[in-house]
């Protein structure tokens, strides 16, 4: 499977598009109106990219992202601004459920020219590299996704209008951005199918050792080119890459089970304990124990998170 440009068609009449999942990425419902909705294949499960904007509420289901080149655990109540050309991809546990509104407004657009939209500016660098909100703009924006799916025309547009001001106004505690570079420089090149493979071989397959001589017949290259390619499109080294990978799968059964700890480091590919305490430290600053204690007190995200009323808001300093 390659990585895709996904082409978002929006519906005629329209100027954006509010899409509903309710099991997995394939099936996707596009709103447009509160009686009145279209079935599409969504493209969320394999690793694309595309140039409308997304915004995306998890309503339920826990996973893994891929966006540019952060590899994190997502789970009911996530809130996530993608900006346009971002790679990205959904690794869900099991079945999910959410809601996401993607636009595109080229930089010729007459929405540019309103004086009023000058403060996205700073809100649309931020998201090409990807934002997550949290606290209350993430429970507004949630709020205001749904509101989207029963309203109709002009009312509906200014609701989007109303979208991009909540998280152009998020505080810098509401909000993180997720990926180190955009990697939207990926886009294009002709070495994309190859990583795909790359990425869907190392994910189906991390828990086991994984030799380069495997890799480079997996993506039919040379080390020398395949080091450099897999660096510009994961913005990462494959050994890095693959950490990632395995770091996450150990903090999600930390978190979820009793398993001892060696055992959960061994099933997931740490095959040297004294290499995966190391890196697990430099990552999390404490140890599995501590991890799994703090996650146990803070409690797994089993319900999705109830999004709140939009409502007037105290002004925040724009980053």
């Amino acid at each position: 499977m390659s990585i895709v440009q996904e082409k978002i068609q929006i519906p005629a009449g329209h100027s954006f598009r509010l899409l509903r999942w309710r099991e997995n990425f394939r099936d996707v419902d596009v709103i447009l109106s509160a009686g009145k909705r279209l079935r599409i294949t969504g493209e969320g499960e394999q690793w694309h990219y595309h140039e409308a904007c997304e915004l995306l509420y998890f309503e339920t289901g826990s996973g893994t992202s891929f966006i540019g080149d952060r590899i994190q655990a997502i789970q009911a109540g996530d809130v996530v601004l993608l900006g346009s050309n971002l790679p990205h991809y959904w690794h869900m546990r099991g079945a999910s459920s959410g809601w996401l509104v993607q636009w595109h407004w080229d930089p010729s657009h007459h929405v540019w020219g309103l004086p009023e939209t000058a403060v996205l500016d700073p809100l649309y660098k931020d998201a090409s590299r990807g934002i997550q909100f949290f606290d209350r703009a993430a429970g507004t924006l949630a709020a205001q996704l749904l509101e989207l799916a029963g309203s109709e025309g002009l009312s509906r547009f200014g609701l989007l209008l109303r979208i991009l001001a909540t998280a152009a106004s998020a505080s810098e505690r509401e909000r993180v951005l997720i990926s180190q570079s955009s990697l939207s420089f990926a886009v294009g090149s002709r070495y994309q199918a190859a990583m795909q493979a790359v990425v869907r071989h190392l994910f189906e397959n991390f828990r086991r050792q994984i030799r380069m001589g495997e890799v480079l017949r997996v993506a039919n290259m040379s080390k020398p080119t395949f080091s450099r390619e897999f660096k510009a499109h994961a913005g990462k080294p494959l050994s890095t890459f693959l950490q990632q990978i395995r770091m996450e799968a150990v903090c999600h059964e930390l978190a979820g089970t009793d398993h001892p700890i060696t055992e959960i480091a061994l099933n997931n590919g740490f095959t040297e304990l004294s290499f995966f305490y190391q890196v697990f430290r430099r990552v999390h600053r404490c140890n599995p124990m501590e991890y799994r204690r703090r996650q146990r007190t803070a409690g797994p995200v089993t319900q999705p998170v109830k999004p709140v009323a939009a409502g007037p808001k105290t002004k925040s300093r724009r980053r």
